[in-house]
């Protein structure tokens, strides 16, 4: 595809990560060749039926420039991609903007299992181990998680 703007212009490493349940943190370089006055907008959409959201909460460097964007109140409503756009703007040239399609539960970080318990029972050899699903920003879970629990002796 051919895009409008100078070629390096556009942001560079562009990174999301979803934390404690609901944040999301979105961050990225200005391009190489992009001129100092340059300027970035991130939009987002969890569909394309919905509608695009610009960022609020923008992550500033020390020029002023949007290098990231803090969201709240995130929820992985679907298993479908989620769009997210970066565009520019500058008084000297144009701007090249950046697209990239993201499923939002491959970049989530789970908290840890709730209410974790061990009974063990002296005089045998085996111990229950119970816990609650980590919370998560995930609408449909229940079924999505699995568990690995390392046991060293002591």
């Amino acid at each position: 595809p051919v895009f409008a703007g100078m070629n390096g212009s556009a942001i560079e490493n562009f990174s999301c990560v979803i934390y404690n349940v609901s944040l999301m943190n979105c961050t990225w370089q200005a391009g190489r060749n992009a001129p100092e006055d340059t300027q970035y907008f991130l939009y987002w959409q969890y569909s394309r039926y919905d509608d695009a959201m610009e960022c609020k909460l923008y992550i500033k460097d020390e020029n002023g420039r949007n290098t990231g964007c803090r969201f709240q109140n995130v929820t992985i409503q679907t298993a479908v991609d989620a769009y997210f756009l970066v565009n520019g703007s500058s008084n000297e040239s144009l701007i090249q903007f950046y697209d990239e399609y993201i499923k939002l539960y491959e970049i989530e970080i789970l908290t840890p299992p709730l209410n974790v318990t061990v009974n063990c029972i002296r005089d045998s050899s085996g111990c229950i181990i119970t816990w609650q699903q980590p919370l998560t920003s995930h609408r449909k879970k229940t079924k999505c998680f699995e568990y690995e629990i390392r046991i060293q002796n002591k």
